[in-house]
């Protein structure tokens, strides 16, 4: 196992063990016999990039039931040289675990990550009406906690807890929806861009110039006139004044994709600050399509058929 002090060998995740995020980070081949630091918030992850204590970090960014994730949208924003260099999608379930002895009867005050209990809630409720709710700050803290002093008598935790913690679970599959992903996205530093699979996304965030109206139906036909599809469009405050905003977006392609990189020109000169996140292969290895006209070849046509008449070309 490498040194944890050498930069290169370390890859940073929300811990402790068995959370959804060390989940993620099984799937990166590259941190395969690594080691793996486990932090205690996005924020420590990406210092740990910033600061070179590790190569990446692994951070939730979207989760297909309650959507983007503020924290990880607004450090990408404000922190510099950062490149999303891969995607990960966890399926999401949970269990509710307690202490041996403990009946689902007993349980009065739940320990859960926000996350973790806005998915679970509605079982929650018709399960435990009264109970009371007391924040983690991840999924496996939650579960520890009740070996630790906590005063809660159950947690909502990732199945499997039991395996790292002397608990009982008292309730399987408690989320509201079967079908819950979350989405992660390792982050490094700047590097070279990975060369276009034909299953790549893009993600940016970009501000409007001002708060004239029709500025963000501008913003949006930047892409829409280039055929480039978003699978993301979020917003999220500046922080400078009320009623300011900067978008989250994901578009479908690569920035080496003719329609992709013409489209982030026309963005470029329409807002005045976009942040480039980069562009990596889709988890999902979905294709991209897209019609003849937004092909890139044909955007290579255009451009020579302009020379040519600037050429005085018969």
């Amino acid at each position: 196992m490498p040194a944890a002090s050498d930069p290169a060998e370390t890859y940073s995740y929300l811990g402790p063990a068995g959370t959804f995020t060390e989940a993620a980070l099984k799937q990166v081949e590259a941190a395969a016999g690594k080691t793996w630091r486990p932090v205690n918030n996005v924020g420590e992850a990406l210092d740990d990039v910033t600061s070179g204590r590790s190569t990446a970090a692994m951070i939730a960014i979207e989760n297909s039931i309650e959507g983007g994730v503020s924290a990880t949208q607004d450090a990408l924003a404000t922190i510099p040289n950062l490149r999303i260099v891969g995607e990960y999608l966890v399926p999401v379930n949970f269990v509710l675990v307690a202490r041996p002895g403990t009946t689902l009867a007993d349980v009065k005050v739940v320990n859960a990550h926000p996350v973790a209990y806005a998915q679970t809630h509605r079982w929650l409720e018709r399960e435990l009406p009264s109970h009371g709710h007391i924040p983690a700050t991840s999924n496996v803290a939650a579960a520890a906690s009740l070996l630790d002093g906590s005063t809660a008598d159950a947690a909502v935790a990732p199945p499997g807890i039991t395996d790292h913690h002397d608990l009982v679970v008292l309730a399987e599959g408690i989320g509201d929806n079967p079908n819950a992903v979350t989405r992660f996205v390792l982050v490094s530093r700047t590097t070279a861009l990975p060369e276009p699979t034909g299953a790549d996304k893009t993600s940016i965030i970009a501000e409007l110039p001002d708060d004239t109206a029709g500025r963000l139906l501008e913003m949006l036909e930047q892409f829409a006139t280039r055929g480039v599809n978003m699978s993301l469009l979020e917003s999220r405050p500046i922080g400078d004044a009320l009623g300011r905003y900067r978008f989250v977006i994901d578009l479908d392609g690569h920035i080496l994709d003719e329609r992709v990189a013409d489209a982030l020109l026309g963005l470029k000169r329409f807002s005045p600050h976009v942040v480039f996140l980069g562009s990596y292969p889709r988890a999902d290895k979905q294709a991209i399509t897209v019609t003849g006209r937004y092909s890139n070849e044909s955007f290579v046509d255009a451009r020579d058929w302009l020379r040519g008449l600037i050429a005085g070309e018969p």
